[in-house]
């Protein structure tokens, strides 16, 4: 009955683990979620009025335009030079996507051919793999090594996969892993484009959610990204957004170009009063996020604290809000967490083969909660 293709395609990772969940639910069982990246958090109130003003002006209720309202692309610009001294043309260089995951799963269909490679964090968001599996290419996985603080070895990469790669999926601050960007690594990623003729796509979606006094870089920044790259960003994390879908990818022109005309035939774009919302988001005041990275902060020294004390070794990330762990077998582990003290976990395989071995917390719950899951786990015997 299904296509070809659907038989390569595996379950998605987060809907398997709401299932599961679901389950437990409905056995009896009090679940502390830490597994699916969702803020608890709510979207600030002047977004949220800003769209119900917006929802009952008539004039939004028409098609919105595929490439996104030139006022939300002049927002998405203006808060690109803001946050990151980038200057993009909201005219060519900015487009509207229906969060960032719009953007990843349709870029390999505008631009690989079957049999092409597409290379790929691993392990890394599972959107880079099927998005590649849809457009018939061949995933090459680029292991995120602990020794290498989570970076690829370019130079590992074989030179027959290279010369047949058409596209490079980068994100920094990582998810799973919650890694930052070492210094040089954006510098060899424009290089290593070039020799090989390679487009670059950067997910971006944490950059705001960081710790500490970090401030995650955007890869438009770095000399020649502009000529190579296209960078995927979202209001999702950024202002507890999840929900709305929104985002945006800017940077090279002739890429975006090519993404616009393959959206412009399957979707029609945002509705304008989200746009108008996320526009009142974008050139809004920056406390709100200020805000949610101190909530985030805190639940994440209540974790790696409580995990610490059980005997784990973890660090404390910079930014995301997950927290990546080492473990003897991460299905195992998941299953006994929630199957033994209803908590939801997920499993680092489901990110790709790097991810064996190692389980991802996500911080989108109380301080509370954390605790009551910490103390849960120390009576497990763990």
């Amino acid at each position: 009955m299904y296509a070809d293709r659907m038989g390569e395609l595996p379950p998605y990772l987060f809907a398997r683990i709401d299932e599961m969940k679901a389950n437990k639910i409905r056995s009896g069982v009090d679940v502390i979620d830490l597994g699916v990246g969702d803020p608890d958090l709510p979207t600030p109130d002047h977004i949220v009025e800003e769209l119900c003003r917006a929802a009952r002006d008539p004039a939004n209720h028409h098609y919105p335009s595929y490439a996104g309202m030139t006022e939300y692309r002049a927002a998405v610009a203006g808060w690109y030079r803001k946050r990151f001294g980038i200057e993009l043309d909201p005219g060519t260089e900015v487009l509207a996507l229906m969060g960032s995951k719009d953007g990843i799963a349709h870029i390999p269909e505008a631009f690989v051919n079957p049999g092409d490679y597409v290379l790929a964090p691993s392990p890394g968001y599972p959107v880079y793999r099927t998005s590649t599996l849809f457009a018939e290419g061949k995933l090459y996985e680029m292991p995120l090594s602990a020794e290498n603080q989570f970076i690829p070895v370019l130079e590992d990469i074989p030179h027959n996969i290279a010369a047949a790669a058409r596209i490079m999926f980068l994100n920094y601050p990582n998810n799973p892993t919650s890694a930052v960007t070492l210094p040089g690594f954006f510098e060899s990623a424009v290089e290593f484009a070039r020799e090989n003729d390679i487009l670059i796509v950067h997910d971006n979606a944490y950059s705001e959610i960081s710790y500490d006094g970090y401030r995650a870089p955007s890869f438009l920044a770095t000399d020649g990204a502009m000529d190579v790259a296209v960078e995927m960003h979202s209001l999702s994390k950024t202002f507890n957004m999840t929900g709305w879908r929104i985002g945006m990818a800017v940077g090279n022109a002739s890429i975006l170009s090519g993404l616009s005309r393959l959206k412009s035939n399957i979707d029609s774009g945002v509705f304008d009063a989200v746009q108008r919302a996320a526009i009142a988001a974008l050139n809004g005041p920056d406390t709100t996020v200020k805000d949610a990275c101190r909530i985030y902060q805190e639940r994440r020294d209540v974790l790696v604290k409580g995990l610490r004390e059980l005997g784990f070794a973890v660090e404390a990330p910079k930014a995301t809000f997950y927290v990546w762990m080492q473990v003897e077998d991460c299905m195992g582990f998941a299953a006994r967490m929630l199957d033994e003290a209803g908590i939801v976990v997920t499993p680092g395989i489901g990110f790709g083969s790097g991810g064996d071995g190692y389980v991802r917390f996500a911080l989108t719950r109380t301080k509370e909660r954390i605790r009551e899951a910490i103390e849960r786990m120390g009576g497990m015997g763990l």
